[in-house]
């Protein structure tokens, strides 16, 4: 007797089974579940795969993404410990990493998340050979730089996430102080993504009024609005997560 799926279903062409635009996510924390939600809401994959070693962490994320699929059009969503779950990625997006602690700097990370990178990043550019990575894990330029010598991949394929937040946080604190949305606001960080990054305070603009025109002495010590506490407060964002 038909079940009530063959009943109801009936497959004229073989089913494709390869993902055209598979993204891995490692890590599912706090920021790589941002990221997954980003993708699915953004329609940005086909098949999401999730990464971890806290199993019934793991098992409960995807679960809930794959539970709310009424709201996106990603129609496989895979997780697991072991990398295998990644293969033939066109995208792996690595966020694990040993979680930076009240007022630890971030380049005290290194060698504890090096160690990671070396045991998950050759597993999964064996499975997804053709893939791109994204680096996140702290601190990202230097975890950067090591996931390339690791993955053996042109340059070009690995891109790491640098001074991104940084420059979105530096625009909302600009917003925020003039009472402007951040969307009006331009301006960037430069360099490390961490401590010792550089705002280009001669760039900084709202809807296309340069603030230095206004004031030479923006985020100079001199300055009596003490702008460079902004850059001070993007420093230290990273501690208050």
């Amino acid at each position: 007797m038909s079940t009530v799926k063959e009943q109801l279903i009936e497959n004229l062409t073989e089913e494709d089974k390869t993902s055209q635009q598979k993204i891995t996510i490692v890590g599912v924390g706090a920021v790589g579940m941002a990221c997954a939600i980003c993708i699915l809401m953004k329609d940005l994959a086909d098949e999401l795969a999730l990464v971890d070693v806290a199993e019934d962490k793991l098992k409960g994320e995807m679960m809930d993404l794959q539970h709310g699929s009424l709201f996106f059009s990603t129609s496989k969503i895979t997780s697991g410990k072991d990398c295998r779950v990644s293969a033939n990625s066109k995208l792996i997006i690595v966020t694990a990493g040993v979680r930076q602690q009240e007022g630890e700097s971030r380049l005290s990370l290194v060698q504890r998340n090096v160690n990671i990178m070396k045991t998950v990043i050759p597993v999964l550019v064996h499975h997804s050979p053709d893939c791109k990575i994204l680096v996140v894990s702290n601190p990202v330029d230097i975890l950067t730089y090591v996931v390339w010598k690791l993955s053996g991949l042109p340059a070009t394929r690995v891109i790491g996430s640098g001074c991104n937040l940084d420059s979105a946080r530096f625009r909302y604190l600009i917003g925020d102080k003039l009472g402007v949305h951040p969307t009006s606001c331009h301006g960037w960080i430069i360099g490390e993504h961490g401590d010792s990054s550089v705002p280009l305070w001669s760039g900084v603009n709202v809807a296309g009024v340069t603030l230095q025109s206004l004031n030479p002495k923006l985020g100079t010590d001199s300055d009596q609005e003490q702008w460079k506490n902004i850059h001070r407060q993007v420093v230290e964002r990273a501690y208050m997560e």
